[in-house]
């Protein structure tokens, strides 16, 4: 047996379910191949098997097995991104098992799993044209956070900001705790250690940030604008071709002024590092977005929404 919690019988099958291993890594590969074909594709098959080769007492990676390891019905990772927080990502239902309800199974064993570990809340990210991960967040307990867009400035070695910009960690806090920007967030941002998650943002990042002389804050009789460099990853584009990506926490600033001045100092300090391409989680809104139109600064087509789950709420266990 799989050693796993199981879940039901139904008349045709045993469901378990039970933290991944290798040799599940063929099962998932072969269901999420196709997933969003219309779209990007799925990142999973890429991925899967280094989720699983990670595993550890910050992560965990779920699967719903069929029959004693016959199958992979489903999968889910939660992952601990502070003391307090957790991740879902990577759900998936196997086509060939809709409709048996595993996908509210799965997400209260990560629930489980993430509050056994002081976890208050389990946050997820949802593409915006996604209405049936919407739909499926909503059912199992996941309520509507925020959501936002990519500022995606080109990286330019002579760009000129006009402004000054400094790396002062304390100013950018305070700015950053007064904005419009971070009540739209939630104060959430993206993650530096775990990809395409997002955390609350805190001092100690922009510390961080500082001491990696990735922090850019704009002043002129004040204030403006700020924002810092969570990480960079190295990808293959469409031609084949290695580059560099720069992902940023988050930007909060004034008005048109203090965004190109913003966004002309990441331009300039990405490509100084070398990075190809550039991402700034901005809120989601039209005073953001069409103050990133207005100072012809590049932004992504499509929102991303963030929902999130209260782990102290005992009516999601």
């Amino acid at each position: 047996m799989t050693g796993g919690e199981l879940v039901r019988d139904d008349p045709d099958h045993e469901f378990t379910i039970r933290q991944a291993r290798e040799s599940d890594v063929e099962d998932v590969v072969s269901f999420t191949q196709d997933t969003w074909g219309d779209r990007h594709g799925d990142y999973l098959p890429e991925v899967f098997d280094e989720m699983v080769a990670t595993d550890g007492p910050t992560q965990h990676t779920l699967v719903v097995d069929v029959d004693d390891g016959a199958d992979v019905a489903g999968v889910l990772q939660c992952v601990m991104l502070s003391d307090t927080e957790a991740w879902a990502q990577a759900m998936r239902v196997n086509p060939d098992y809709r409709g048996r309800d595993l996908s509210p199974e799965l997400s209260r064993a990560a629930f489980r799993w993430a509050r056994d570990r002081g976890a208050v809340v389990c946050r997820n990210m949802v593409f915006s044209w996604n209405v049936a991960g919407l739909g499926q967040s909503r059912s199992v307990g996941f309520d509507p956070a925020t959501e936002f867009r990519w500022l995606q400035p080109d990286p330019d070695a002579d760009a000129d900001p006009g402004l000054d910009v400094v790396a002062d960690a304390d100013a950018a806090w305070a700015y950053w705790s007064r904005s419009d920007a971070r009540e739209h967030l939630r104060g959430l941002a993206m993650d530096d250690e775990e990809s395409w998650a997002c955390s609350e943002l805190t001092r100690a990042d922009l510390r961080n940030a500082a001491d990696g002389d990735g922090l850019f804050v704009v002043v002129d009789g004040g204030t403006r604008a700020m924002s810092a460099l969570a990480y960079t990853y190295d990808r293959e584009n469409e031609d084949g071709v290695e580059e560099t990506w720069g992902v940023y926490h988050a930007a909060a600033w004034d008005d048109t002024e203090a965004l190109d001045a913003l966004t002309d100092a990441i331009a300039r300090d990405a490509a100084d590092r070398g990075i190809d391409a550039t991402r700034i989680l901005i809120p989601e809104g039209v005073r953001w977005v069409s103050d990133a139109a207005a100072t012809r600064t590049a932004v992504s087509d499509e929102p991303d929404f963030v929902l999130a789950a209260d782990l102290t709420d005992e009516s999601l266990f």
